[in-house]
C-alpha cells in the first residue's frame, strides 16, 4: 500500500504541483506553437506522451543496466537524445500511416519533439531525482506526458475562445498568448508545496 501512496503522489505532484510547461518552463515551443485548436493540441499531447513515456522508460534502464558506474556515463545526453529520437520516429510512422491529416497538420512540430526540452528533462529529472525502481519511472514519465496534454489542451481551448473575444489591436496574437501563458503559469504556481 505505501508503494501506491508514493507513486499516486509523484503521478499527482508531476501532473499538477510541478508540471513540467507551468513550473519548470520546458516545452514552451510546442505549447505555443500547436495549441490553436485543441483537436491538434490532444493529439500533440497524446504524441509527446507517448514519447516521453516510452523514452523515460528506456533511459532509466539504459541508466540503471548499462551507464551507472562504467566510463560511458559521460555519453548519457547522447544516449537519451537517441532514444527520444527514436521514440519519434516510431509516432511519426505511425501518424503518417493511420492519421494523414494529423500528420500534415502538425507540420514541422512533430519531428521537433525529438528537441522538445520537456522530454529531454524527464529523462534527466528521472535518472536524476534518485528514481528507484522502474515502475516509478514509469508513472512519472507518463504523468509528465499526462501533465503536458493538459498544459497545452487547456492553452488551446482558451484560445480557442480568444478568437471569439474583443481583444484589443496591439494585443491580438502572440502577445495575448504570451500573457495568457503567464497567467496559466501563476495559476499552477498556487499548487507549489502542496507535494513535494
Amino acid at each position: 500500500m505505501d508503494t501506491l501512496n508514493v507513486l499516486l503522489m509523484g503521478f499527482i505532484s508531476i501532473v499538477i504541483v510541478n508540471n513540467l510547461v507551468f513550473t519548470k518552463f520546458l516545452g514552451i515551443c510546442p505549447y505555443l506553437g500547436v495549441s490553436g485548436r485543441i483537436d491538434m493540441a490532444f493529439g500533440m499531447g497524446m504524441a509527446v506522451t507517448f514519447v516521453v513515456t516510452l523514452s523515460g522508460t528506456l533511459t532509466w534502464l539504459i541508466d540503471h543496466l548499462i551507464l551507472i558506474g562504467t566510463p560511458l556515463e559521460v555519453t548519457r545526453y547522447v544516449c537519451f537524445i537517441l532514444v527520444i529520437a527514436g521514440a519519434v520516429q516510431l509516432v511519426e510512422m505511425y501518424l503518417r500511416k493511420f492519421f494523414p491529416s494529423l500528420y500534415e497538420s502538425f507540420g514541422i512540430f512533430l519531428p521537433l519533439i525529438t528537441t522538445n526540452c520537456a522530454i529531454l528533462g524527464m529523462c534527466l529529472f528521472i535518472n536524476l531525482w534518485g528514481t528507484e525502481s522502474l515502475l516509478e519511472a514509469v508513472v512519472l514519465s507518463f504523468g509528465a506526458g499526462i501533465g503536458f496534454t493538459m498544459a497545452i489542451c487547456i492553452m488551446a481551448g482558451i484560445r480557442e475562445n480568444l478568437n471569439m473575444a474583443d481583444v484589443p489591436k496591439c494585443l491580438k496574437g502572440a502577445p495575448i498568448t504570451l500573457i495568457t501563458a503567464g497567467i496559466l503559469a501563476m495559476a499552477f504556481m498556487g499548487f507549489a508545496g502542496m507535494i513535494r
